[in-house]
């Protein structure tokens, strides 16, 4: 069981840049692919970001691409989504979670695919 906490989120302006942060309770992280996902209201949680256990492999929601970026450090048991270049369609609740042990990463991600989950962390972007 591998707990999961986001932290970063908040109110910023459109074109402004955050960087959101998921903290794993487990130092078994490192062998969990690492994903982000959002969901807007009224809307379905969608992928945002995703990277299998090694790094290898990484996919992007068409919508953030070149804008967003996943990384993490997994001495510490952290992922992280910076998120560049905001735009008032980016407000959603973001998620971070894990897949695995030894989680492959494949396209399309689908929510149903990941095991853990954060509770979750609000980014509101105004024009």
């Amino acid at each position: 069981q591998v707990r999961l906490a986001e932290s970063g989120g908040g109110t910023v302006q459109a074109g402004c840049s955050l960087r959101l942060s998921c903290v794993a309770s487990d130092a078994s992280f490192y062998k969990y692919a690492l994903g982000w996902f959002r969901q807007a209201p009224w809307k379905e949680r969608e992928f945002v970001i995703v990277t299998s256990w090694t790094g290898d492999t990484t996919y992007y929601s068409d919508s953030v691409k070149g804008r967003f970026t996943i990384s993490r450090d997994n001495a510490k048991n952290l992922g992280y989504l910076q998120m560049n270049n905001l735009k008032p369609e980016d407000t959603a609740v973001y998620y971070c979670a894990a897949k695995g042990p030894w989680g492959a990463v494949s396209t399309p991600p689908r929510a149903d695919q990941y095991d853990f989950w954060g509770q979750g962390t609000q980014v509101t972007v105004s024009s």
